[in-house]
C-alpha cells in the first residue's frame, strides 16, 4: 500500500499569526510531501510494500541497515501526527480527562507547562518533545531527530516539532517563543483527549 500525504486538517494560513502559511507551505508541501515520497520509493520493491506506516516504523527501528525507511517513515507519521496536534484558537488550559490526568500525573497545569517546554527548548538539534502515556502514566519526553515513541511501543498523545524548519521562518532562533504558541494558543486538547481515550 502507498504511504500517502494526509491533508491537513485545516487551511495553510489557518494558524496565523503563530504559524504563517508561508511555514506551512514549506513545512507541509515540501519536507512532509519529502518524507512521503522518500519512503515510497525506499519501500518499493521490498518485503514492507504493502505494510501501514506503523509496521514499517517498528520493523526498522534500531536496524542500521534499513535507517533510510525508518528515518523516513518515521517522519511521515511523527508531522502527520504534529498537524493533527494544532488547530486554529487552539492552547490553553485542557478540558476533560486529559485535564484531570495532567493534575494527578504532573501536579498541575503549570508544571505540565514548564517540563514540556522544557523538553523543547533543551532538545539539542533537529526533534520532537511528546507527552506520552507510559504504563498509564503521562510522561514528557524528547527525541532526537526521526525518532518517535511508537517504535518504543509508548503512546503518543501530543507532539511539537522542533527541527528549524517548523519555526525558522517565523520566529528565527527563538525556538522558546515558538514553544509558548504552540502551548498557548494552538494545542488541540480535543485530539489530544481523543487520543488518551
Amino acid at each position: 500500500m502507498a504511504i500517502i500525504l494526509p491533508d491537513l486538517p485545516y487551511s495553510q494560513s489557518a494558524l496565523e499569526p503563530y504559524i504563517s502559511s508561508k511555514t506551512l507551505e514549506f513545512h507541509y508541501g515540501k519536507h512532509h510531501n519529502a518524507y512521503v515520497a522518500n519512503t515510497n520509493k525506499l519501500i518499493e520493491e521490498t518485503s514492507m510494500a504493502n505494510e501501514d506506516l506503523e509496521t514499517i516504523i517498528q520493523k526498522t527501528a534500531g536496524d542500521a541497515s534499513k535507517i533510510g525507511i525508518f528515518n523516513n517513515a518515521a517522519q511521515v507519521w511523527n508531522h502527520s501526527f504534529y498537524w493533527q496536534c494544532m488547530q486554529p484558537n487552539g492552547g490553553g488550559l485542557p478540558k476533560g480527562n486529559i485535564a484531570v490526568k495532567i493534575n494527578a500525573d504532573f501536579g498541575s497545569y503549570e508544571k505540565f507547562v514548564e517540563e514540556f517546554k522544557n523538553a523543547g527548548t533543551t532538545q539539542f538539534g533537529s526533534g520532537w518533545a511528546w507527552l506520552i502515556l507510559r504504563d498509564g502514566k503521562l510522561e514528557v519526553m524528547k527525541t532526537a531527530n526521526a525518532h518517535t515513541p511508537i517504535a518504543q511501543g509508548l503512546k503518543p498523545l501530543l507532539t511539537v516539532n522542533v527541527w528549524e524548519h517548523a519555526y525558522y521562518l517565523d520566529y528565527q532562533n527563538k525556538r522558546p517563543d515558538y514553544l509558548i504558541s504552540f502551548i498557548e494558543k494552538l494545542i488541540n486538547w480535543n485530539f489530544v483527549n481523543s487520543c488518551l481515550g
